[in-house]
């Protein structure tokens, strides 16, 4: 199993998410304003749009786990962008889509430029660049182990 397919995230207002991914340029052949489920296409895996009520109740019906907004989970999604311009474009589109920018974009510990923000529902995203990075023909990130 070395591959993630599908990362699911569980929203509280479907309009709104989907109306907020779709503004940073997330894709859809979705063209109802409140369908039931979204998936967005992307370069080598699908973000999915879940009502939160409905996954809670999919992971346990009996006893559905607690979601508490602001809380840090220990999870973040990270996009990794071919310049610092790039981040910064990014999170200025992200910020005027409703996006709440948390960390500005800046220079980081680890030699790159990162900043980041949270989605309508609270989930945190990094922006990235570093100078050595390189893209394979489908924008994943290529790591190779010294």
């Amino acid at each position: 199993m070395n591959r993630i397919n599908l990362v699911t995230v569980g929203v509280e207002d479907m309009p709104r998410s989907l109306t907020f991914y779709k503004a940073i340029g997330f894709q859809t052949p979705e063209t109802s304003e409140s369908p039931p489920i979204v998936f967005f296409d992307n370069e080598g895996s699908k973000l999915e749009l879940f009502p939160l009520n409905e996954l809670q109740k999919d992971i346990d019906p009996d006893d559905p786990p607690e979601k508490s907004r602001g809380s840090f989970s220990g999870i973040t999604f990270a996009c990794n962008m071919k310049s610092e311009r790039e981040v910064d474009d990014m999170m200025k589109r992200v910020e005027e889509a409703g996006g709440d920018v948390v960390k500005d974009p800046q220079p980081v510990y680890w030699g790159g430029y990162s900043g980041y923000f949270r989605d309508p529902d609270g989930y945190y995203w990094e922006l990235a660049y570093a100078a050595d990075w390189q893209f394979d023909d489908r924008n994943m990130l290529i790591i190779e182990n010294d």
